[in-house]
């Protein structure tokens, strides 16, 4: 769903940062260089500031493109330019300072920088401590067949509407599909990664065969992980509208449950692809934005 919100604050600043060494490729295999990624950015703008504007953000940054050496980055500092910046106590108790953005200006200072991905925070900036979005990412066993992998998008869809919990589809532009749960900002961070824990031991309880609720590799053999640590406090989780720095530049992609009946890979749309989509509607969280969370006791 578009907001007049995210619109107004990606207009606010026009500044354009200096793009440097603008032919340097950054997916080989596609021809797509540096320049391609800025203009991609400022072209859906908008769209990523609906996702991950006014959260705390996590990068991934590839100067010498994604064959070369990456870095995923959660402290940014003064060299980024144009973006907010907060001092947070981190789950360690030692204090660091986080980085966030609400306008196209602080889109393109990042994207030149060399940032391919942006991963947000799970709440936003004013109200920190509560999250609004629960993300549950399905990530297959490798080699698994993508029609297994969207009957159980669909399974996990139809389970947590049992909760009466709605949840919107994005294709992770990897191999998996995160399904996303808006929820009312009420609930600790504690709260929300119990809900989450409890909900994804369920589905493996109720189909061994299909699904594990750890990361072990070992157990994951021929099932899908329902990763559910990506809600917890500091976690991240890659922005929809977010190029990935995978072969093809593939976007992770916001989709209707009727598109995602018609979608053959996660990987599905590229670069060129998303920017013909930037003005398409396509998750209206209508009615969905105050949704509560079932008791523990409820889960079994």
């Amino acid at each position: 769903m578009r907001t007049g919100t995210a619109s107004a604050t990606a207009s606010r600043k026009t500044t354009r940062p200096t793009l440097s060494s603008p032919d340097r490729v950054v997916y080989p295999d596609a021809g797509i260089t540096k320049r391609d990624v800025f203009e991609y950015y400022e072209a859906v703008a908008d769209r990523l500031i609906e996702d991950a504007g006014d959260r705390l953000m996590s990068v991934v940054r590839c100067p010498d493109g994604i064959d070369g050496e990456r870095f995923f980055q959660k402290h940014l500092g003064p060299a980024f330019k144009s973006l907010h910046r907060m001092e947070i106590a981190e789950n360690d108790g030692k204090r660091a300072q986080y980085a966030w953005l609400d306008d196209l200006a602080g889109v393109l200072s990042l994207a030149q920088m060399n940032v391919v991905e942006f991963h947000p925070w799970g709440s936003r900036v004013k109200t920190l401590e509560k999250p609004d979005r629960l993300i549950f990412d399905l990530d297959p066993d490798e080699g698994m067949a993508w029609p297994k992998i969207k009957a159980a998008a669909r399974e996990l869809r139809d389970t947590l509407a049992e909760f009466e919990l709605q949840s919107f589809p994005r294709l992770t532009g990897g191999k998996g599909v995160h399904l996303v749960v808006p929820i009312a900002r009420r609930y600790a961070w504690d709260q929300a990664r119990e809900f989450a824990d409890r909900f994804a031991h369920a589905m493996e309880a109720r189909a061994p065969a299909r699904y594990v609720a750890t990361m072990s590799k070992a157990k994951r053999e021929g099932r899908i992980f329902i990763d559910w640590l990506r809600n917890g406090r500091g976690a991240t989780a890659v922005a929809s509208w977010s190029l990935r720095a995978r072969k093809g530049a593939p976007v992770a992609m916001p989709v209707t449950w009727d598109e995602f009946a018609r979608v053959r890979s996660a990987d599905r749309f590229k670069l060129r692809d998303a920017m013909k989509r930037v003005d398409a509607p396509i998750w209206d969280y209508a009615g969905a934005r105050d949704q509560r969370l079932p008791k523990a006791a409820d889960l079994h």
